[in-house]
């Protein structure tokens, strides 16, 4: 290669950098062209319930000294109660065994080894007004232990879509606050992005491990349903015009 042709080759070089380099900085500046001002604003969607279903935990558990005795007994319990449970209204899909467990476990204070064996069941209650009449069926047919009920209800989904809404338009409303105070307007929605939560008010109810003579007592009530919320927290990015 003469010269004069490595100082061509180099020449054309610089000119093409020098192109390259145009052409990032026009694609920059447009870049930077189309940005537009935004604005950022929370919204939140309340939709209140009164619950009509409740899941109620519970267990029946035996402590012996024999582990084969232990669980054996504590299956006949359980086949008594679920037995109770199928001879119900309740849909068997909604009767449920969580956990099962046999374990040894030693007493300090009698210096003496025990077997324990618990086995959990869930129910779904589509009928709140059977929960009296159920719980003190289940205490009469061995569960001694009641872990807990949540409520639900049946709407969740139709809730949950309501809440959305109202989240949306209190987030709109915010923004529209916003650029008017600016002398502006809200355009299209560019970015959404959804926080929900639901909330469950905690449960009220008595311990059903109470004496016998207050379960005979078939008029009171152990369930306070109280009031279900379910709330939607959504983040939107709107353009300013």
């Amino acid at each position: 290669m003469t010269s004069q042709n490595f100082k061509n080759l180099y020449c054309m070089k610089k000119i093409f950098l020098f192109l390259a380099l145009m052409t990032m900085t026009t694609h920059y500046s447009q870049d930077k062209v189309v940005l537009q001002p935004q604005i950022s604003v929370s919204g939140e969607g309340k939709v209140k319930v009164v619950p009509d279903e409740v899941v109620i935990t519970v267990a029946v558990e035996t402590k012996g000294e024999n582990s084969s005795k232990v669980k054996s007994d504590n299956d006949a319990t359980v086949d008594k109660v679920l037995k109770y449970l199928y001879s119900t209204k309740i849909d068997k899909k909604d009767i449920k065994t969580d956990r099962v467990s046999l374990y040894p476990m030693y007493d300090y204070n009698k210096k003496k080894n025990y077997h324990f064996a618990s086995q959990t069941i869930s129910i779904t209650l589509r009928d709140l007004s059977q929960y009296d009449v159920i719980m003190q069926k289940l205490t009469e047919n061995g569960v001694n232990r009641v872990d807990g009920v949540t409520f639900q209800s049946s709407k969740i989904e139709q809730l949950k879509s309501e809440a959305r809404v109202l989240a949306v338009k209190d987030a709109q409303k915010k923004a529209n606050d916003f650029a008017g105070a600016l002398n502006q307007k809200v355009g299209k929605a560019i970015l959404v992005s959804d926080n929900s939560q639901s909330f469950y008010n905690p449960p009220m109810y008595k311990n059903v491990m109470l004496a016998e003579a207050e379960m005979a007592d078939n008029s009171r009530e152990t369930l306070a349903p109280g009031e279900m919320e379910v709330n939607v927290n959504v983040n939107i990015t709107f353009v300013l015009e």
